[in-house]
């Protein structure tokens, strides 16, 4: 019961360097840590996404004079509802279709 329960240990910590892969009490905490932090980043992941969006939108419609705050804000106004992450792929992909959303928005 015991080896099976280190072999299983062990399985989850293979690649890991040093000690890590091959001594149970370090590789637990290790296991530990890596739970942690994917957990973490999960949630992080979410964020750098948004700030990706907003930069991306910010760069597309600064050449067709206005910013990225007021073209939301003016969004909000005509209860145009695209979010961010559809607005971004479309000033990516399709410049000209996202042109056209900003000036009915505006």
């Amino acid at each position: 019961m015991k080896n099976k329960r280190r072999k299983n240990i062990l399985a989850q910590t293979k690649g890991y360097r040093f000690d890590r892969s091959k001594k149970e009490r370090v590789a637990k905490e290790a296991i530990k840590h890596a739970g942690v932090y994917a957990f973490r980043h999960r949630r992080a992941k979410k964020r750098d996404f948004r700030q990706l969006f907003t930069l991306r939108i910010n760069a597309a419609v600064r050449p067709l004079g206005t910013t990225y705050s007021k073209l939301i804000g003016a969004l909000k106004k005509k209860n145009i509802t695209l979010d961010r992450k559809s607005l971004s792929a479309l000033a990516k992909d399709h410049p000209e279709i996202f042109e056209k959303v900003v000036k009915e928005a505006i």
